[in-house]
């Protein structure tokens, strides 16, 4: 598909659907990761979002847990937690009992929004007056506690599990305040282009610009987020992702929900202006069938250069999910032979 082979992963956003339960779609998503892992996924990652009826994985830490005890190999992680949302200690300690339990699996994706809107963020007793500036000093806190140098430890505290593990510690973003951090730290970065492309290829070249080298990376390595519904037909992959097109219209029009049942037309939903500020949300977004998929992905991997792909698929039957993610991988694996 390039010159590179790319790792391919999934981001489950854990689908609360229309007439479902959370207990539901747990069992969906342990489901699909046993499914990803032996379709040759990479990592399996979890995000953290309060406040929204449609997403499940509200406690992040405790869905990982329940992913990783029931796959064997894939990694699994967060993509992400938003640290501002939590005592830094608490984020190390949660992440060194998962290490500790799952021995080299982890992953600790973060992020530096709420993940909520402004009244869960104050449920989470989360201060709004900071605009997320102060993440880079939460980050160093958290990464001092996970470290072995006990002069850094904040206090003297001690993250028990936690200290001296090596979980690998990414930054997540849509701008270009956790591109330039990354870079400056020598952290992997991964850019959520499946929700806010716009800065997409100004902050990945000003986090390869701004790296420097460090003992968790001597070179930028990029995730790129990509929405991808594939069915075997381009007209039903077409029809699956409009449960995908009419979550990002309740969004756009302040509402939250469950994920719909796909419908024939989304033309009767949405007004001309509403269709072109989704289509442009999903430009880097793949809807159809394997064609599409091998048509569209390489010109993505040329734009960004990418070397891992996080897949998100918003697909309201399960079964058809599975396949999605299964002609992905049919579709990456087949042109890196």
């Amino acid at each position: 598909m390039t010159e590179k082979d790319v790792r391919i992963s999934v981001l489950d956003l854990a689908p609360i659907l229309l007439g479902g339960t959370p207990a539901d779609s747990f069992r969906n998503s342990l489901d699909l990761a046993r499914h990803a892992e032996k379709l040759g996924y990479y990592r399996y990652w979890l995000a953290e979002h309060h406040n929204m009826p449609g997403i499940a994985s509200s406690a992040t830490s405790l869905v990982i847990s329940h992913i990783a005890a029931g796959t064997s190999t894939i990694r699994v992680g967060s993509g992400g937690i938003m640290l501002p949302n939590h005592a830094p200690l608490v984020i190390a300690e949660q992440f060194g009992t998962l290490e500790s339990l799952y021995p080299g699996r982890i992953d600790l994706g973060l992020g530096r929004a709420p993940g909520s809107d402004q009244p869960a963020a104050r449920a989470l007793r989360r201060s709004l007056g900071t605009g997320g500036q102060d993440f880079p000093e939460l980050l160093q806190e958290l990464r001092a506690y996970l470290s072995t140098d006990s002069d850094a430890r904040p206090m003297g505290v001690r993250a028990v599990p936690g200290e001296g593990m090596d979980i690998p510690v990414w930054l997540l973003g849509s701008s270009d305040f956790s591109a330039r951090l990354a870079g400056q730290l020598g952290l992997p970065f991964a850019f959520a282009s499946h929700f806010a492309p716009d800065y997409l290829l100004p902050a990945l070249e000003l986090y390869r610009s701004s790296f420097r080298p460090s003992e968790a990376l001597n070179e930028p390595y990029v995730m790129v987020g990509l929405n991808i519904v594939a069915a075997d037909t381009e007209e039903e992959g077409l029809r699956l992702a409009t449960s995908q097109e009419q979550q990002f219209l309740n969004l756009i029009r302040g509402r939250t929900g469950p994920l719909n049942p796909p419908v024939e037309s989304m033309e009767s939903l949405w007004s001309p202006q509403e269709k072109a500020l989704i289509r442009k949300q999903l430009s880097y977004s793949i809807a159809g069938d394997k064609a599409a998929i091998q048509k569209k992905l390489p010109i993505i991997l040329e734009e960004t250069q990418a070397d891992e792909i996080i897949i998100t698929a918003q697909i309201y039957d399960h079964e058809a999910r599975k396949r999605s993610y299964q002609l992905v991988a049919e579709a990456v694996h087949n042109s890196q032979k």
